[in-house]
């Protein structure tokens, strides 16, 4: 079983609290879509991020000076988005990070596939961003079914706690024999329940804790997830779709 979660687009360096081990496996390719960035005029890599100057002349200078195998962070420490403050990985066990290690997996627009303790360098790049690398439509062109393949183990089971952006990247390639798993963390409004972006970020880095505390093998075992108000719903779910609802 592998769990994908979506990176995070703050991210630090912390050179101090844990060893990484290893690089990402599609360093090639990371290599590839860094020479591409740096070839950006300033103005380009800004209408790319489309963000504001205080972030795009940090994240240029970023690219500018980058070192792929040098002063790299553990990406579960470097990625600082809700999901991962909530996940809280700066004080897991060890056998919380043993158990992250061999099933969470970081997809990552730069990147490819991020296993935790590997080591990255922050950088600002989102899978959506159209950038036409090496005769590519976009990002998603780019990566084709690298990521699927990568992510995909000898259960077939994969359980999505990506958003929408970057769980495309796994959907578009999943066969019959492959049992996709997507959880929703939502809210009653009217007859409907409803997925709030903040919200649903908290849950996924709190799934991610739990089934690590719980060193979850069977996704049937997420069922018991009751964390920040949140209640499996049998009556709204099914084989492939965990429906939580708060309270």
């Amino acid at each position: 079983m592998k769990i994908i979660l979506s990176p995070a687009k703050k991210m630090n360096e912390e050179l101090d609290a844990l060893a990484y081990q290893g690089l990402p496996v599609f360093m090639e390719q990371t290599e590839e879509i860094m020479h591409w960035m740096q070839g950006l005029s300033y103005a380009e890599a800004k209408k790319l991020w489309a963000c504001n100057d205080r972030i795009a002349e940090q994240n240029y200078e970023r690219f500018r000076s980058m070192n792929l195998t040098r002063r790299l962070t553990p990406a579960i420490l470097s990625y600082e988005g809700i999901a991962y403050q909530y996940m809280a990985p700066s004080v897991f066990a060890n056998g919380e990070f043993d158990y992250v290690q061999e099933h969470l997996r970081i997809l990552s627009a730069f990147y490819g596939v991020v296993k935790p303790l590997d080591g990255v360098t922050p950088y600002r790049l989102e899978m959506q961003a159209k950038a036409k690398i090496a005769g590519s439509r976009d990002l998603y062109d780019y990566w084709g079914d690298r990521l699927y393949r990568e992510v995909l183990d000898d259960s077939r089971i994969i359980v999505s706690l990506a958003s929408k952006e970057y769980a495309k990247c796994i959907e578009k390639y999943l066969t019959p024999e492959d049992l996709y798993i997507t959880c929703i963390f939502g809210e009653p409004a009217g007859e409907k329940i409803v997925q709030k972006g903040v919200y649903a970020k908290m849950a996924r880095g709190e799934m991610v804790r739990f089934m690590a505390e719980n060193s979850i093998e069977d996704p049937q075992e997420m069922k018991k997830f009751d964390r920040l108000g949140y209640a499996f719903r049998e009556d709204l779910s099914d084989e492939r779709t965990y429906v939580f609802v708060k309270a």
